[in-house]
This record gives C-alpha cells, sequence and structure tokens, in this order.
C-alpha cells in the first residue's frame, strides 16, 4: 500500500495547462522512470504471472489522476487493466496496448538485481524495462499528462494492459477480445510494441512500424521407445530417435520467398540503404536469384528469418535419472511462419524431414496470419511526427509476433511502434540479461506518443 500511495502522487507533479505542448517532457521523463522502477520491482514473472498486483497499481495512478479503470480477471491472478481518457466522441477511439507479464530472469548473470528497478547511469534497470513495462509506463504517462494539460482530443484514448502476452495470450488478449471486446467500443486504431526507432550500424535511423509478423506454429515432439537400464543400452532409444530428429529438422532449410509485405518493407528502406545493397532492396525477390546477394543476405539471422519459416528447438525432457533410459522423449519447437504459410501445409513438412513413425508432432499453439493497411490516418501521424526529425518511415513485418492479432482479426487497424530509440545493442537485451530503457527514451517517447496522438487527432 505504500508504494501505491508513493507512486499515486507522481501523477500530480504534472503541470496543469491548456496545450500538451506546454508539459515538461524532462520532468515527465523522470516521474515515467519512477513509475517503471515500481513497476519493475512487482515480479510478474509468467509463469506464474499473478500481473493482478501490477494491474492494480498501474489502475491506482489511473485513478488518482481522475481516469476512469478497472481491472479484470481472466483467471485467478492473471490481471488486465483497463483506462480510458474520454475524448468528444467526434472520432473512433484510439487503444494504447502492453502487457504486464515478463519472461523469467536469471539473475546470476545480471549487474543488478533484475526485479530492483535500479535507477543508475540515466536508465531504469530490470526484467519488462523494454518488454514490455517499459511500454506500459510511456503510455500511462502519457495519458495523465493528457488529463493533466486538460487537453480534449476528439477520440478516446484507451490503456489495455493484459496478462500472459509472453505464453501466447490466451489468458490475456485472447480472453479479453473474446469477453470483454466492448470496453474498446467500436476502436479503429491500436499501437502496441513491435516496431520502434531503429538505429543501425552506421547511425541511420527509421521509424519501424510494424504491419504484419510471423505466426507461431509451436510444436511437441514425442519420441517413443523401449525403456531400460542405462548399462546395457539398445541400437534405438527415445532420446536417440529424438536427437536424430532434432539434427534432421536443424538442418532443414525451408523455401526462400518474399511475401508482399517484407518486399514493401526492403523497399522502403533501400533509399537510406549501404550502397551495394540498395538496388537489391528495390526488388528483393529478383535480388535473392542472384547467388552473392542471396549468400550475403540470408548470413544476416534477422534478414533470413524474413524470407523463410524458421524452426528452433528450446525445449527438451527426458528420464530424470542418469542411468535411466526412458520410454519416452519429448523436445518443443518454436517456429515461426511467413504470413502467407497454410500451418498445415508446414506441419507435413515436417513430418516428412523427420521421417520417423516413432514419433509424434502435436501443435500447441497457432494462430492465423495477419496485417494492417498503411494508407491510414494513424500511420500518416507516425509520418508527420517523423518528418519533424526527418526520419524515414517503414513498413515492417515482425519476426517474432505480439497480441495484436487479437485485435486485427475484431477488425481494428493495429501497429506494432512505439516511439522508442533502440540500438542493435539495445534489442539484444530483451528477453536477455541486463535488460535496461534509458530516461532519455522515456522521456523522449512519452513526448512523442502524444505528438502522435495530437497529429491523429488533427489529421482527423
Amino acid at each position: 500500500m505504500k508504494r501505491l500511495l508513493q507512486f499515486c502522487m507522481w501523477s500530480a507533479l504534472l503541470p496543469l495547462s491548456a496545450q500538451a505542448t506546454d508539459i515538461d517532457w524532462r520532468q515527465a521523463g523522470d516521474q515515467a522512470a519512477q513509475l517503471l522502477s515500481a513497476y519493475i520491482r512487482i515480479d510478474t514473472t509468467n509463469p506464474p504471472g499473478n500481473e493482478i498486483a501490477a494491474a492494480k497499481f498501474l489502475a491506482a495512478q489511473f485513478k488518482h489522476a481522475g481516469i476512469d479503470n478497472q481491472v479484470l480477471q481472466s483467471s485467478k491472478g492473471r490481471g488486465i487493466v483497463v483506462a480510458r481518457l474520454a475524448g468528444t466522441g467526434a472520432e473512433r477511439p484510439l487503444v494504447l496496448l502492453n502487457h504486464l507479464d515478463v519472461v523469467p530472469a536469471d539473475a546470476s548473470g545480471w549487474d543488478l538485481p533484475p526485479f530492483s528497478g535500479t535507477i543508475r547511469d540515466g536508465y531504469v534497470w530490470g526484467r519488462g524495462a523494454m518488454d514490455c513495462k517499459g511500454v506500459g509506463a510511456v503510455d500511462a504517462t502519457a495519458m495523465i499528462a493528457l488529463k493533466r494539460a486538460g487537453v480534449h482530443l476528439k477520440r478516446d484514448l484507451i490503456f489495455v494492459g493484459t496478462a500472459d502476452e509472453e505464453a501466447g495470450g490466451l489468458n490475456g488478449a485472447g480472453w479479453f477480445a473474446d469477453h470483454h471486446l466492448d470496453l474498446v467500443r467500436n476502436a479503429e486504431f491500436l499501437l502496441n510494441e513491435g516496431g520502434a526507432i531503429q538505429i543501425r550500424a552506421d547511425g541511420s535511423r527509421a521509424y519501424e512500424v510494424a504491419v504484419s509478423e510471423k505466426t507461431p506454429c509451436w510444436l511437441k515432439l514425442t519420441a517413443t521407445g523401449e525403456a531400460g537400464h542405462g548399462s546395457a543400452p539398445r541400437p534405438e532409444t527415445a532420446v536417440t530417435r529424438l536427437v536424430g530428429a532434432l539434427d534432421r529438422l536443424h538442418h532443414y532449410q525451408p523455401e526462400v520467398r518474399v511475401v508482399p509485405e517484407v518486399a514493401a518493407y526492403y523497399a522502403a528502406l533501400a533509399d537510406t540503404a549501404p550502397e551495394a545493397r540498395r538496388a537489391g532492396y528495390r526488388d528483393l525477390k529478383l535480388a535473392l536469384g542472384d547467388a552473392d546477394f542471396r549468400t550475403e543476405f540470408l548470413a544476416d539471422r534477422h534478414d533470413a528469418a524474413l524470407v523463410r519459416d524458421t524452426t528452433a528447438p528450446t525445449v527438451l525432457n527426458a528420464s530424470n535419472k542418469t542411468n535411466v533410459i526412458p520410454r519416452t522423449a519429448t523436445a518443443e519447437v518454436d517456429c515461426r511462419l511467413l504470413p502467407d504459410e497454410n500451418p498445415e501445409t508446414f506441419i507435413q513438412a515436417v513430418t516428412q524431414v523427420v521421417n520417423d513413425d516413432a514419433i509424434t508432432i502435436e501443435k500447441l499453439l497457432s494462430f492465423p496470419p495477419s496485417s494492417s493497411p498503411t494508407d491510414t490516418p494513424l500511420y500518416r501521424a507516425v509520418q508527420a511526427v517523423a518528418a519533424r526529425e526527418h526520419i524515414p518511415v517503414v513498413p515492417s513485418v515482425l519476426t517474432g509476433f505480439t497480441d495484436s492479432h487479437y485485435f486485427r482479426t475484431k477488425g481494428i487497424v493495429s501497429y506494432g511502434f512505439v516511439p522508442f530509440e533502440v540500438s542493435e545493442d539495445e534489442d539484444s537485451r530483451v528477453h536477455g540479461t541486463n535488460e535496461r530503457l534509458s530516461i532519455e527514451n522515456l522521456r523522449n517517447g512519452t513526448r512523442r506518443l502524444i505528438e502522435i496522438v495530437e497529429a491523429l487527432d488533427q489529421g482527423s
């Protein structure tokens, strides 16, 4: 309770004014950092999640600022928070989506405890700083700043912080979209995690707005064999069968193909790409027919993942005793499919690659592909803000997946874009050690988000 009261007070410090441009951005960034620090200290590692504590924490911030809010539970302890900053109703609402859960963190590899929320050297440190509690902190700070500034928008702003995203979202955004879609009444647009202002190795920047993403096809392989004593192994066991199957899958090279969304992404990057790649980016499908270009392009794992389906074994289980050969051995494989891939066709291909009747393949998670158009007022609002900084905007495709698909299928145009400047080094910290987010990013992210909201309001 003491923590809740302490960090409810920060929202009251934002200046009361008639224009959002009068907001003290430095102060807002500092306050977002304090909010994020406290938010990180609420451990929402999934599993089990226990996001209800974080949902109540954020609800308290909105309540203190005078913004309507409520907390939902998809099941015991799985919290979701929804807050609405009312506009005039002249235009349909904009949803600011983020998630409350985080992936596990092994403290032994960190310079600072991963759930300390320490503010040091201009950064907020901790698990979830970038994925995705920093996003939630900026979304909340922006809404509260607009409320305190007395800005009246044409459309409602709706904050939705969900549970369970890191496990696929079935107990979070999926449940919300199926049971409480009325809380985002007739929303037209949604902004979520995914894209950012990417800083390339040469120092150039681009607003990368994710309009589509690869879809998951998580598989479980179960190998069966005779159980026995480890001292007298059979020629083939469940474990050796599974290892062989995974080796074949590791060496499997799915077809390289360029879907329209990926072609548009690289074409948009062409003008600012290294000279040697510009022509190839303008027509990627044609360029990949050249052996030298293809070899260089596929050598980059991010580029390669955007032109083929991928497989990554992640979870292995067999015997729990060194001297016992188990009857079964299992592996879970994280497969990501291009937007035009049919999951059943892909599973048939995997079955052929595994080529072992003693191994069964089970689908754990899959959902249909989705994408959003770029000819919209929200995309143009992002372009307008980027133009002030003379930075290009490119429509991108994510190699991972987010909760956006749950809302795209409900008819809401959804983009993955958070206005943080992200270098390759910072990007590598997501789900990794020493995850952190700079106060400068919190400050500028809040400012840019409000500028996008205002540009959308003016362009509607």
